[in-house]
């Protein structure tokens, strides 16, 4: 039996990442570690071929469809974090994330776009995918992406 691990749980549910993460935007990278933390910066719903995912979500956007796109930006960040460490085994756990929605003004759902993320985190990473949260929108995007999250990890050598 193979070992309970996010790689392991990231295989068993055929998820394949991109080979690469997006790159930044600006004057950033996207993975920091101070410590026992790791800071990913804020990602988007970016496909692997480079398209984004654009749009105000309550009004040319369904609820639904940006929670699919927030899970894309999970899979970014993971991305992300195996570019820096190799493996996503070397990562404790989600301590929080950060979700912004380019909502239009009455969309009142950011919890329910978000938790695309949030619950590929906790089927990833087990009970110690389950994180802290906020989730807001917001009235503009860069490139008017529908999505970004950031996100705080603990490294598995810390716990």
């Amino acid at each position: 039996m193979l070992p309970n691990t996010p790689e392991t749980r990231l295989a068993g549910l055929g998820i394949a990442l991109p080979t690469s993460a997006p790159s930044p935007i600006g004057s950033f990278r996207n993975v920091r570690r101070s410590g026992g933390m790791i800071y990913v910066s804020g990602q988007g719903p970016v496909r692997a071929d480079g398209t984004l995912m654009r749009g105000k979500v309550g009004r040319d956007v369904t609820a639904e469809e940006a929670r699919d796109h927030a899970e894309l930006v999970a899979i970014n960040i993971l991305t992300a974090l195996r570019d820096c460490f190799g493996s996503l085994d070397r990562v404790g756990g989600v301590v929080k994330l950060l979700g912004m929605v380019n909502a239009d003004p009455d969309f009142e759902r950011h919890p329910f776009v978000v938790d695309g993320a949030s619950d590929l985190l906790a089927r990833i990473f087990g009970e110690s995918g389950i994180h802290a949260r906020s989730a807001f929108g917001v009235g503009s995007l860069p490139n008017q992406i529908t999505v970004e999250i950031e996100a705080i990890f603990e490294a598995a050598d810390q716990r």
